[in-house]
């Protein structure tokens, strides 16, 4: 299967905006490269205060006791060699990157682990975790590591201080004794996660998630509802086929497992899947592997199991009798024994086995502020329209849509997280429904394609669904009234569709500009107009801007000379906000133009007030610039305003642009609601303007 059939295409990140795979977002606004310049610079090593290595970033183990925490030791890897009296230099990494690397330590995160098991086989997916371009050459005592959350990638920096006791590593250890890139991911991810203590405890779907940003789905075996023993197989064939990551749990049954190896309650993962022939019949046999390296499966095609010796030699290669934690498993037996298996895939293709279908996939950040189902502010939650066109209408019930919905928390640590009661329906739109927000009386008299389904203690919601052509509207919801909850909503869809998000509340309808932006909608635009070209180059399925795909279309197109500094990402998402009238937080082509004209405009203007031609502006070049745009301004009101948007004593184009837009909008804010020289603003219209707009 050709990587490029199955290849997703994220429709949010595919300029490498922030958050993107190639660009992640600073975890803790720390950057991984400035910082090791730093030290190299100073001659240090870095010492992470955002996690240090103390009780604090170690947390309240249960397994520990008090006067066992107060023997944890912090140790650099060659300080822990050295104690231990290893004369091997310490490693990042050895012979690449294999599940037989590490084992489990004292904290109890075998869902963690066992998602790394399942991470080693997939090295693109490796390699955009854990960097492969890091070693302890060029030594400065800092490492990085990326993870997908809530949405994006984010690059996370740690030093490389270490939990030890009694001259051991406390949590996860390398069996080659000096290779150290596991105990570091997995300082990363407590660090994410809160402490070491936060990842006591968890689901392996939840790391793979982070690992990847993909598609998760869980099958319960033991439930009314759960796969056939034919499902499951096919399953995981398609799963395996996709280059999935595919781990599973067992039965929470101690006396049941108590004789075979296994652990109960316990996380692990699966290595491959295989059909050999015994006595003329096939047999369907599961690898599964302990994250602790060890204890192992002891009944039937286990290691020691006399079954290899009645099967053809090529097939006894797969059996290597050895205590790695690695055994062999029959299908049958796996249903009796595991309780769940989880997969998560980059795309839904393992879904129903169509390989060359390539996937779109949209991201959209939300908060669903007081709209429980089957409650009358149910028409305040957040509301996605969706046209969709296209169906297989050779595959009955075609699974075209996909949706995934995850509540950010809003506590640092994982263990104190509270979720929500969350969930998502879908209704059907009937055609010549108005554009915009549906009110109450729309969801009081249409009843939903699919009954809303209520998830308790799930971070991750996901529905997989079959939509025949045309409108629909997805509401995201919590099943509490007057409940905040913020939440990422990811949309996957097979064919190409037209979504709008209405985040919440009417739009605003007293704007000046808006009867301009919205007559500029109607236009009929062509690609003869060479803005829309250009607008188009960098824009989303939508036609529209995000901040990251705006700053790359100034600075790569903005005609600027030899001193352009470029706009930062913060200035982008202000000339976003100074024309997002209809409070979407993306930019329209309409209200590009707008925002093109005027930069084009003040871009001149900077240019006729720059008299020695230096490329900028001194403070009474920019008095003059502003009274030459109209502005009444005075000494004072220019020095703050060159203190502010520059420097001290000069202004670059690109400041100068992004004054002179915040000056606009207030000014034509100001004129359009003063009276007598005084301007009047309810709370919610002066918290919009001053912290937003």
């Amino acid at each position: 299967m050709a990587k490029s059939e199955t290849c997703l295409v994220n429709l949010r990140y595919q300029d490498g905006s922030e958050g993107s795979p190639s660009n992640p977002a600073k975890f803790k606004n720390q950057d991984f490269a400035q910082i090791k310049a730093d030290c190299l610079r100073k001659g240090g090593l870095f010492v992470d205060n955002a996690f240090p290595p103390n009780s604090r970033s170690l947390g309240d183990l249960p397994d520990m006791s008090p006067s066992q925490e107060s023997e944890v030791k912090w140790l650099r890897p060659a300080d822990l060699l050295r104690e231990q009296g290893n004369k091997d230099k310490p490693a990042f990494c050895t012979d690449g990157t294999s599940r037989f690397d590490f084992g489990q330590g004292e904290v109890g995160n075998c869902w963690f682990l066992s998602a790394i098991s399942a991470l080693t086989f997939q090295k693109g997916l490796m390699a955009q975790v854990v960097p492969m371009d890091q070693s302890f050459e060029d030594y400065a005592g800092i490492f990085h590591f990326r993870f997908w959350r809530f949405g994006k990638w984010v690059d996370v920096v740690i030093d490389d201080y270490l939990p030890t006791i009694n001259k051991r590593l406390l949590s996860v250890s390398s069996k080659d004794g000096n290779e150290f890139w596991a105990p570091l991911l997995e300082k990363a991810y407590a660090k994410v996660c809160g402490s070491y203590a936060d990842m006591h405890g968890g689901s392996s779907s939840e790391a793979c998630k982070d690992f990847t940003g993909g598609v998760n789905q869980i099958y319960h075996l033991t439930e009314a509802n759960a796969p056939s023993h034919d499902e499951l197989w096919l399953t995981l064939s398609r799963a395996t086929e996709c280059k999935s990551l595919i781990c599973c749990g067992t039965l929470h049954k101690k006396d049941f497992l108590a004789n075979i190896g296994l652990v109960d309650g316990h996380a692990y993962s699966i290595t491959e899947i295989t059909e050999v022939e015994l006595n003329s019949s096939k047999v369907r046999l599961v690898r599964i592997m302990n994250p602790w390296g060890k204890r192992e499966w002891s009944g039937k095609w286990s290691d020691k199991s006399d079954l290899w010796n009645k099967v053809r030699p090529d097939v006894r290669k797969k059996c290597f009798d050895r205590d790695d934690g690695e055994f062999w498993m029959e299908l049958e037996d796996f249903f009796r024994y595991f309780s769940a298996v989880f997969i998560c895939c980059e795309t839904p293709n393992f879904l129903d086995g169509d390989f060359k279908c390539q996937w779109k996939c949209m991201i959209y950040d939300g908060r669903v502020e007081e709209g429980a189902a089957n409650h009358s502010t149910f028409a305040t939650n957040p509301q996605y329209r969706i046209q969709v066109s296209v169906i297989d209408r050779l595959e009955p019930e075609d699974k075209n849509i996909l949706l995934s919905l995850m509540e950010k928390p809003q506590q640092d640590s994982r263990n104190e997280i509270k979720l929500n009661p969350i969930g998502l329906t879908i209704y059907k739109v009937r055609p010549g429904t108005p554009q915009g927000r549906l009110g109450s009386d729309f969801f009081n008299r249409t009843s939903p394609v699919k009954a809303p389904t209520i998830y308790t203690g799930f971070r991750e919601v996901v529905e997989l669904l079959s939509l025949e052509p045309g409108e629909y509207v997805i509401i995201p919801f919590t099943n509490k009234p007057n409940v905040t909850a913020d939440f990422v909503l990811t949309i996957y869809t097979k064919a190409d569709v037209k979504i709008r998000s209405y985040d919440g509340g009417d739009e605003n309808e007293d704007n000046d500009h808006l009867s301009e932006i919205r007559d500029k909608d109607k236009e009929r635009v062509t690609d003869d107009d060479p803005n829309h070209a250009l607008f188009k180059l960098y824009a989303d399925q939508n036609d529209e801007l995000i901040p990251g795909q705006l700053q790359k279309l100034l600075n790569d197109r903005f005609p600027h000379g030899s001193g352009h500094r470029g706009f930062s990402l913060d200035t982008c998402r202000s000339m976003i906000a100074l024309v997002d009238l209809d409070k979407r937080m993306t930019m329209t082509f309409a209200e590009f133009s707008i925002l093109w004209k005027k930069i084009q405009e003040y871009k001149n203007l900077f240019h006729r007030c720059d008299v020695n031609e230096n490329g900028s502006l001194s403070s009474p070049e920019l008095q003059k610039a502003m009274e030459a745009a109209g502005m009444d301004v005075n000494d004072g009101i220019v020095g703050l305003m060159m203190f502010r948007y520059s420097g001290f004593s000069s202004t670059s184009l690109e400041e100068f642009i992004t004054l002179m837009l915040r000056l606009d909008k207030m000014s034509d804010i100001f004129k359009g609601k003063s009276s007598d020289g005084v301007i009047h603003l309810n709370w919610d219209e002066w918290s919009v303007i001053s912290m937003y707009n």
